[in-house]
C-alpha cells in the first residue's frame, strides 16, 4: 500500500464551519482520507491529519488550502501559535511504499499549484528545502504573518514559488516533506513529575532525535517520559523504550509500560518486535504479525488501556473490510474462480510471490535457531529472513492492488466519449490507469528479483531438512515472476508514452530473465540433494 501523510495546519481553531470544510475538501478527493482534526481555541488553530495515495495527494492538498484561503481572513486573525497565513504549514511525510524523494516531488508540484492558481507565495521546507537557511520551519515562520510584507522585500527571501507580493487575506503557506513524527510515552512507577523530568533531561542529551519531557498524568496515577520521536529510524520506539528504561533503573525506578498517542506506521512495530527478538536470541525473520504481538507485549503498550493493532496501525486502519487479502484462503481461491476479471493473474502472482518469500522467511528463521549454528551465520540469516518477511507483506498487499489497477483501466475505458474533449479526457485517462496497471506488477517483478540473493544464500547455506520448502520457493518465485511479466506485456500497449512504454518492457524482461534463470539453479540445486541417498529426512514437526 503506497500511503503519503499530510499533516497541514489552518489558522482557525474556533469556527467548526470553516474547520469542517476544510475536511470536507479533503475528503471529498477519491484516495484521500482524513483521519484527526485536532482544533485549539486557544492557538486559533486546526492540525488536520490525512492520508492519500500519493496521486491524490496533492489535489487533496491544493483543495484544503483553497477552501482555507476563501474562508478565513489573516488581517483578522489572533492566536497564539507561530503563523505565516490561512495555511500555515503542509508537510508529506512518507508513510509506506514512498520514498522521502516522492514525497519532496509533492511538495514542489503543491507548492507551484498554490502559487500559480491562488496567488499565495510558498516556500518549501525541511527534505524539500531549496536553500540551507530554509530547512528549519522556524526560521522560515521567523516573523509571521505582520511580518510577512517586509520579509518579501527582501531579496534573500524571495518566495520559492509565486511573486514576491504580499497577499493580505491569505499571507503565504510553507509546504515541504519531513520524516513521521510519533508521540510516544514510557510509563513509571512512580508519581514524582520532577523524576519523570531528570529522566527525560537524560534523554534528551542521549543524541538521539528524541524530545522528550517529564509529566504527571493524575488519572493515571503515574508519572511518564513524554516523547516525540521525530525520526523513526534512527530512534524507533524500542530504542527510546530501552534508554527510558536503562535511566529508571539507574535512578532507581521502575517503568511499567508505554502509551503510543495517535496512529504509528506498521514498519515501526514490525521493528521493535525484531529489535526484542534479536536481543532475545532468536531469528528477527517473523511475519509482521509475529514481530508486532511481540513488540505489544515487550513494550508493555496495553499498560495504561487498550491497544488494538488494527485500530492504531496506519495502514490497517485504511484496509476495505472486503480486501482480498483478508479473505481465507478458500474464499480467496473461490474469488479466482468466478467469472469476473479480478483478481486475475495479476493477483496471483502476488499470492505466489508472498508464498515464496514467506517459505524464504521460514527457513531462515529455523536455520537462525538451529543449535550450534554460527553466530556469523546467524547474521547473515536474520538479514535474508527479515528481507524475505518485508516482500511477503509487500506483496500480500499486491492481491489487492493489482485487482483495484485493473478495475482503473476499467473505469477509465467507460469515461463518455461523445465530444472531441470527453474523447482526449478519456484516452488520457486510460493511459494514466494502463501505466499504473503495469507499474504494479512491474514493482512486484522487481519485489521477486530482489529475494533471488537470498533463496542462492538459503540453498547452500539452509537447513538440509527444509529442502522442500526451498524448492517450493524457488518455483513459486518463476511462476510469480512469469505472471507479473505477462501482466506488464499486457498494459503496456494502452500506454501513449511510448519511450516509457520501451524501457519497462525492456526492464521487464531482464527481470524476468533473472529470477528464471536464477531460481532454476536454485530449484535444480535442492532437487540434486533431495535426490541424493543421504538426503534428511523431512522433519517431523511439519507432519
Amino acid at each position: 500500500m503506497r500511503l503519503v501523510e499530510c499533516v497541514p495546519n489552518f489558522s482557525e481553531g474556533r469556527d467548526r464551519g470553516i474547520i469542517d470544510a476544510i475536511a470536507a475538501a479533503i475528503d471529498d478527493v477519491e484516495g484521500a482520507t482524513v483521519l484527526d482534526v485536532d482544533p485549539g481555541a486557544g492557538a486559533n488553530r486546526t492540525v488536520v491529519t490525512f492520508v492519500a495515495r500519493p496521486e491524490a495527494a496533492v489535489e487533496a492538498g491544493f483543495r484544503a488550502i483553497r477552501t482555507a484561503s476563501e474562508r478565513i481572513d489573516m488581517r483578522r486573525h489572533k492566536g497564539e501559535h507561530p503563523r505565516l497565513g490561512a495555511t500555515d504549514v503542509f508537510p508529506f511525510v512518507p508513510v509506506s511504499g514512498v520514498k522521502m524523494a516522492e514525497c519532496v516531488a509533492l511538495a514542489r508540484a503543491l507548492g507551484q499549484r498554490v502559487a500559480a492558481e491562488l496567488g499565495i507565495p510558498v516556500d518549501l521546507y525541511e527534505h524539500a528545502a531549496t536553500r540551507p537557511e530554509r530547512r528549519r520551519l522556524a526560521d522560515v515562520r521567523a516573523g509571521e504573518y505582520e511580518g510577512l510584507a517586509a520579509k518579501l522585500a527582501d531579496p534573500a527571501w524571495t518566495p520559492d514559488f509565486g511573486a514576491a507580493e504580499f497577499n493580505d487575506r491569505a499571507g503565504a503557506t510553507v509546504i515541504g516533506a519531513r520524516k513521521f513524527l510519533a508521540a510516544y510515552n514510557v510509563n513509571l512507577d512512580t508519581p514524582d513529575r520532577r523524576a519523570a523530568a531528570r529522566l527525560a533531561k537524560r534523554v534528551r542529551d542521549s543524541g538521539r532525535p528524541i524530545r522528550a519531557i517529564g509529566w504527571t498524568i493524575p488519572e493515571y496515577g503515574q508519572a511518564q517520559v513524554s516523547m516525540n520521536l521525530v525520526d523513526l529510524e534512527e530512534a524507533g520506539l524500542h530504542d527510546a523504550f530501552d534508554l527510558v528504561v536503562r535511566f529508571a533503573g539507574e535512578a532507581g525506578l521502575r517503568v511499567t509500560g508505554s502509551e503510543l498517542v495517535g496512529l504509528i506506521p506498521e514498519r515501526a512495530l514490525v521493528e521493535a518486535g525484531r529489535h526484542v527478538l534479536r536481543r532475545q536470541g532468536r531469528s528477527p525473520a517473523a511475519p509482521a504479525d509475529e514481530a508486532i504481538r511481540v513488540a505489544v507485549r515487550t513494550l508493555g503498550l496495553r499498560d495504561v488501556g487498550p491497544f488494538e493493532p488494527d485500530e492504531r496501525i496506519l495502514e490497517r486502519r485504511l484496509r476495505p473490510a472486503d480486501r482480498l487479502g483478508g479473505l481465507t484462503v478458500e474464499a480467496l481461491v473461490g474469488r479466482f474462480g468466478a467469472a469476473s476479471a479480478t483478481p486475475g493473474g495479476g493477483s496471483a502472482a502476488a499470492l505466489a510471490a508472498a508464498c515464496s518469500a514467506s517459505l524464504a522467511g521460514m527457513v531462515a528463521g529455523i536455520t537462525h535457531e538451529k543449535k550450534g549454528t554460527a553466530s556469523e551465520l546467524q547474521a547473515e540469516l536474520a538479514a535474508v529472513g527479515t528481507a524475505a518477511q518485508d516482500v511477503a507483506r509487500s506483496a500480500t498487499a499486491g492481491i489487492d492492488e493489482d485487482s483495484a489497477a485493473y478495475e482503473g483501466v476499467v473505469a477509465a475505458m467507460k469515461l463518455p466519449k461523445g465530444t472531441p474533449e470527453e474523447i482526449a479526457r478519456r484516452r488520457t485517462a486510460i493511459g494514466a490507469a494502463a501505466r499504473r496497471a503495469a507499474e504494479v506488477p512491474f514493482e512486484l517483478l522487481r519485489s521477486v528479483a530482489g529475494t533471488m540473493d537470498g533463496l542462492e544464500t538459503l540453498a547452500r547455506r539452509g537447513n538440509p531438512s527444509c529442502a522442500s520448502d526451498l524448492l517450493a520457493a524457488a518455483t513459486l518465485a518463476a511462476a510469480a515472476a512469469e505472471t507479473a511479466h505477462a501482466n506488464v506485456l499486457a498494459n503496456l500497449p494502452l500506454v501513449a508514452d511510448a519511450r516509457w512504454t520501451r524501457r519497462a518492457r525492456e526492464k521487464a524482461d531482464a527481470l524476468r530473465q533473472d529470477v528464471v534463470r536464477r531460481a532454476g539453479s536454485v530449484a535444480a540445486r535442492l532437487r540434486r540433494a533431495l535426490a541424493s541417498p543421504g538426503a534428511p529426512a523431512k522433519r517431523k514437526a511439519r507432519r
